[in-house]
C-alpha cells in the first residue's frame, strides 16, 4: 500500500490526521490535552501505555473514543484477583465432534484496555505482557496471530494497594510512557457535568483506519535521525545510572536504578513520532525532551534518601534534563 506520492506527503497527512483526532477527541473528552497527546504518540509509535490515575477520571471513555476515531476494534479486560491467564488469551475446547476447537479471549481486538493490571496475579499479567512483545498468543503449542494494529492500554489505581500486585521493573519496561493522568480544572470539570448529564450525544468521525495507522507506523520508523539528537538521547538515559562513568550527581544521590537501553530507543522512536506529528520532517532535541518524563518516570527506582527529603521521580527527571 503506498497511498501517498512522497514520504514528505504521508508526513503532512500525519501532522494533518493527528489534529483532527484531537479535535474529534475533544468533542467527547474535555481537557486531558497532554494524555490524549501522549497516547496518540504512543499509538503512532507503536507502543503500550500505561495510565495511572484516580477512579472516575474517564480512562475507559478516552480508550472507547480513542477506538472509534481510529475504526479500530476494541475490548476492556477487568483484571481481578481470580482472572485466569486463558480468560485472557481464550482457550481451546471441545466441540460436539468432539475435537478441540481454539475460542479467542478479549485480547484478539486492535486496542485492549486492561484495566486496574496490579488487581491480578503475576501468572495473569505475565499472559498480557507475552501478548504485547510478541503480537501474538500460544496455546496448547499452536502460536495464534494477534490483529493489527495491536495497542494496549493498562490502568493502575495509585489509591488503594491493598491485596495488589504490582508489575516489576522488568515488566514496567515494556510500557513505551507511564503516563500520569490528574484531576481536570475547575472549568473543564463543569463542562463535563454539563456535558454528561443532559442527554446529548455526540457522532463521532472516523478520522483513519486500521490500515492507513500500520502504514503511519512504518513511516515513523523511517525518519532519519541526526547524530547528535541520538547521542542526546544516550546520554539522557545514560545520565540516570548511578555510579557510572556518565551518572549525573541527582543519579548518584536519588537513584537506586537507572534506565535501561530500551529508554533510549524509546526515546529516538517517541521523538521521531512527535516530530511528525507537529508538522516537522526530522526531530530535535526537543522532542527528545517531550517526550521523557513519561518515557523514564516507570523506568528509574529511588532509593531510601529520595524517598525520605520527599524528592519525586519527576524532580529527579526534570533535574537531569
Amino acid at each position: 500500500m503506498q497511498p501517498f506520492q512522497s514520504d514528505v506527503e504521508a508526513a503532512d497527512a500525519i501532522a494533518s490526521s493527528y489534529q483532527k483526532l484531537r479535535s474529534e477527541i475533544s468533542k467527547v473528552i474535555i481537557g486531558q490535552d497532554e494524555t490524549v497527546r501522549l497516547l496518540l504518540t504512543s499509538i503512532f509509535s507503536q507502543g503500550h501505555c500505561l495510565l495511572v490515575g484516580v477512579p472516575g477520571l474517564a480512562k475507559t471513555l478516552l480508550v472507547q473514543t480513542l477506538a472509534s476515531v481510529l475504526d479500530l476494534s476494541f475490548n476492556r479486560i477487568q483484571f481481578t484477583p481470580d482472572l485466569m491467564p486463558s480468560d485472557i488469551t481464550g482457550s481451546e475446547t471441545l466441540d460436539k465432534d468432539r475435537n478441540f476447537q481454539f475460542v479467542q479471549g478479549p485480547i484478539f481486538a486492535n486496542i485492549i484496555l486492561a484495566d486496574e493490571i496490579n488487581r491480578t496475579p503475576p501468572k495473569t499479567q505475565a499472559a498480557l505482557l507475552e501478548s504485547m512483545q510478541e503480537y501474538a498468543v500460544t496455546i496448547a503449542g499452536k502460536k495464534y496471530i494477534l490483529p493489527k494494529p495491536f495497542f494496549v492500554l493498562a490502568t493502575q489505581n495509585p489509591i488503594e494497594q491493598e491485596g495488589t500486585y504490582p508489575l516489576p521493573e522488568a515488566q514496567l519496561d515494556r510500557f513505551m510512557f507511564n503516563v500520569q493522568l490528574g484531576y481536570p480544572s475547575y472549568m473543564d470539570e463543569v463542562q463535563v457535568v454539563k456535558n454528561t448529564t443532559s442527554g446529548q450525544t455526540v457522532n463521532l468521525q472516523k478520522i483513519i483506519d486500521g490500515e492507513m495507522l500500520l502504514y503511519f507506523q512504518q513511516l515513523i520508523r523511517k525518519v532519519i535521525v541526526a547524530d547528535n539528537v541520538i547521542e542526546y538521547a544516550v546520554k539522557l538515559v545514560h545520565k540516570t545510572r548511578p555510579n557510572t562513568e556518565n551518572a549525573s550527581k541527582e543519579a548518584n544521590q536519588y537513584l537506586e536504578w537507572g534506565a535501561g537501553p530500551r529508554a533510549s530507543q524509546y526515546l529516538i522512536i517517541g521523538a521521531k513520532c512527535n516530530a511528525l506529528l507537529n508538522g516537522k520532517y526530522s526531530p530535535d532535541i526537543e522532542d527528545v525532551k517531550a517526550v521523557a518524563v513519561p518515557i523514564l518516570r516507570h523506568r528509574i527506582v529511588r532509593n531510601f534518601k529520595a524517598e525520605a527529603e520527599g524528592v519525586s521521580i519527576e524532580n529527579i527527571i526534570q533535574a537531569i534534563l
